[in-house]
């Protein structure tokens, strides 16, 4: 889930300057709205709209195609496919901006644009009514404010350095009016929201307020961290009770590891194996290493980080007994193709956070029949690389089935994409004796969890030149 900060405040505030910094600092998506609603009103006045006509400005919205671009890390304004990122930044632009902002039809047209970037990334949004109205549950609110002097101050000096003859008094008096018209307008006014922390800026200097404010940022996320943690910690809590009386029922089943698939299922099988492995090779760097340690025959446990989609087939394209794996419920409702092509795979749906037994007879049929069968102990995929916390549901299922644990380790840097390097490390098979099942006591699964997850650390968090 992104994490969304709101930073409003009064024209002239330095809101633009600091959240572009601040955002750098932070590695998130910078979104100036301001600069959307100064875009419209540069249209309304290259084309001869009256901006306190609003039926006009009404009328021609349609007409207008705005999009934000990031170009080397820097936010551009493209208007009707022209950048207009440095022509939007006048005196009398703003003027518009403050005009057209307070028309209805203008904020809605503009209010999807910038909900569709807050749900896409990490970002930090500034405006003038962005923690009250676009992103009313933002996860951090700020409000920057400074006294009017200072402001115009500020923009003054912004405007000489671009050639703009404009007095120091005609810009406090825009300043000014600007801040009536945005305090006083029906639709979304300026204010700042209950729940958002004031900073007022007018004594301090520009790098003194980046700093401050991205304190407060991290401050407050690290606060909200703490607040969700407990949250999670007493469901956790609720589950791990409801799941431990679940657990004490199941008894052991051993699997008849004698079962194999047929020799025509397997040769086929194969076949496909290798196209795929020549697909694979082609659209990334792909290498296998510890394949020593992968049993000739099926019915094992393969355990393995979570990385990305393409895990069960990176893991299965080394190995030449089929897999079955665990998918979350929602992959199973997209389409109709979509779920007979994961069905075809070997992929059976789970429900995360139930105490669901019905995935232990379904992962107990896969490994009777002579499948593997791959899990993966995070339940979701890591961004960074790092592997998280496991579940017990890995050791669950090998100690009902008393059958070994391959751990698997996926390394590759970033995001998954073409020509990436990747390396898929398989380990030691950890034997039933080794792991010493003898109940499903969930004490003894905590254990048991804890061993594989530690070998699959091992595995990916080691160095390898190759990367």
């Amino acid at each position: 889930m992104s994490i969304n900060i709101a930073l409003d405040g009064p024209s002239g505030a330095g809101k633009s300057t600091i959240a572009k910094a601040v955002a750098k600092k932070l590695e998130y998506v910078y979104v100036d709205t301001g600069a959307l609603y100064r875009s419209i009103a540069l249209y309304m006045i290259e084309h001869g709209i009256d901006l306190d006509n609003t039926d006009d400005v009404e009328t021609v919205l349609s007409g207008i195609d705005l999009k934000l671009a990031y170009i080397d890390g820097s936010q551009r304004v493209l208007l009707c496919g022209e950048d207009v990122s440095d022509k939007i930044r006048t005196p009398k632009v703003s003027m518009g901006a403050s005009k057209v902002s307070a028309i209805p039809k203008v904020r809605e047209f503009l209010f999807d644009l910038q909900k569709s970037i807050a749900k896409e990334s990490n970002i930090i949004m500034d405006g003038r009514d962005i923690g009250t109205v676009v992103l009313p549950k933002a996860d951090v609110k700020i409000f920057l404010t400074a006294s009017a002097e200072e402001r115009a101050n500020r923009r003054f000096k912004e405007l000489q350095e671009k050639g703009d003859k404009s007095s120091y008094d005609e810009v406090l008096a825009d300043i000014k009016q600007r801040d009536y018209n945005d305090m006083h307008r029906e639709i979304a006014p300026l204010k700042k929201a209950d729940d958002a922390i004031e900073i007022d800026t007018t004594n301090l200097k520009l790098d003194e307020s980046v700093e401050v404010i991205y304190n407060t940022i991290v401050q407050e996320l690290k606060k909200k961290d703490e607040s969700n943690e407990n949250i999670n910690k007493d469901v956790e809590n609720s589950q791990v009770k409801e799941s431990n009386n679940l657990l004490r029922d199941i008894n052991i089943k051993p699997v008849d590891r004698s079962n194999k698939l047929s020799h025509l299922r397997m040769f086929f099988y194969n076949i496909l194996r290798y196209i795929v492995l020549v697909v694979y090779h082609l659209f990334y760097d792909l290498k296998f290493v510890g394949k020593e340690n992968i049993p000739k025959n099926g019915s094992n446990i393969f355990a393995s980080n979570h990385r990305s989609y393409a895990d069960p087939v990176l893991i299965s394209l080394g190995v030449r007994v089929p897999f079955s794996f665990m998918a979350k419920e929602e992959l199973f409702k997209k389409n109709i193709f979509f779920t007979a092509l994961i069905k075809a795979l070997g992929a059976f749906p789970v429900t995360r956070g139930k105490g669901d037994t019905s995935v232990i007879d379904v992962s107990l049929e896969c490994l009777n029949k002579g499948r593997n069968l791959v899990i993966f102990p995070e339940g979701t995929r890591s961004k960074d690389g790092r592997v998280g916390r496991g579940k017990t549901g890995v050791a669950l299922v090998a100690a009902v089935a008393q059958v070994p644990v391959i751990p698997v380790g996926i390394v590759f840097e970033g995001k998954l994409k073409f020509r990436k390097k990747v390396v898929v490390k398989f380990g030691k098979a950890i034997s039933p004796t080794d792991m010493n099942i003898s109940s499903t006591d969930p004490k003894e699964l905590k254990k048991i969890k804890k061993a594989i997850m530690n070998e699959i650390v091992d595995l990916v968090e080691t160095d390898n030149p190759y990367i």
